[in-house]
């Protein structure tokens, strides 16, 4: 299960991430935006994470105009790593080595024939765990 959310700006992007998961079979909760009206992105972001810490969803995707304002409000949430990414290079690593549960993309800031490929790096890339697993406790260290 896979969490999704946009805000205005990421709405064409979402809906395309959204029809590439239906073709792969990929079951997934969809957080809104359903029409292109404004909102303030922490409102879709803290629902989405909010599923993903809890269990629900094993990841979660955030897409605004950059991803930054997404993945800003999304690592506030108690057990959320999220990564703003735009490359391969980053996606892969930031699953290998950081565990990242959510991935923020930015609809102004990227198509979406690389956003759907990046999408796909990020759901199939496990985490590598032995030395990166002691870096993420200590992560989650200091949200305690």
């Amino acid at each position: 299960m896979i969490a999704i959310g946009c805000d205005h700006g990421g709405l064409e992007l979402k809906n395309a991430i959204l029809e590439h998961l239906k073709n792969r079979g990929v079951e997934y909760k969809d957080f809104g935006i359903y029409e292109n009206k404004s909102v303030d992105y922490p409102d879709i972001a803290v629902p989405v994470c909010n599923f993903v810490a809890e269990g629900s969803a094993e990841k979660g995707i955030l897409v605004c105009g950059t991803g930054i304002g997404m993945s800003i409000a999304a690592n506030k949430i108690k057990g959320i790593r999220a990564a703003v990414c735009t490359d391969h290079f980053s996606t892969k690593y930031t699953r290998l080595h950081n565990n990242t549960n959510v991935l923020c993309l930015g609809g102004r800031v990227i198509g979406p024939g690389l956003a759907l490929e990046l999408v796909d790096l990020f759901l199939d890339t496990p985490f590598e765990g032995g030395r990166h697993q002691t870096r993420i406790d200590k992560i989650a260290a200091l949200e305690r």
